[in-house]
């Protein structure tokens, strides 16, 4: 099964940065339109794109801080069953961020398609921790 890897680093504390991809209000700034739930292991989130991409999503691991890791419950076809998540890491200066979106059934036009939009919206969250900027929902690719 091909597999979507991305790894960088942001200028911020892993507290900030766990906040940002495990808390509503900061994955609303860089990522979803809306959305909801805890980063406890078991909990659903609801990520929120619009009437037509209204998912859900199981928290399978979480350690406060350090790593959270979704499987999708409800999305479209070609998201499902994957998985995605977020493992963090003391960097020199700040945090080492290591994506995963794994799971998935073939190399096809989306997958690349998701990869790409992943990269961006990655550098919308590194963004959103070092400097407060917000992307209106709108304006994300």
């Amino acid at each position: 099964m091909p597999d979507i890897y991305h790894q960088f680093e942001i200028r911020g504390n892993r507290e900030a940065v766990f906040d940002a991809i495990a808390k509503a209000e900061g994955l609303n700034s860089w990522w979803t339109l809306e959305a909801g739930g805890e980063p406890v292991l078991g909990s659903e989130y609801r990520f929120y794109f619009g009437p037509e991409y209204d998912w859900l999503a199981k928290v399978v691991e979480v350690r406060s801080g350090h790593e959270i890791r979704w499987s999708l419950v409800r999305a479209m076809d070609d998201w499902l069953p994957t998985t995605f998540g977020f493992e963090l890491a003391d960097a020199e200066q700040g945090t080492t961020v290591r994506f995963s979106h794994t799971g998935w059934t073939s190399e096809g036009e989306h997958f690349a398609i998701t990869s790409f939009c992943w990269g961006q919206l990655l550098n919308g969250l590194k963004n959103y921790v070092e400097n407060g900027v917000v992307i209106p929902f709108e304006k994300r690719n």
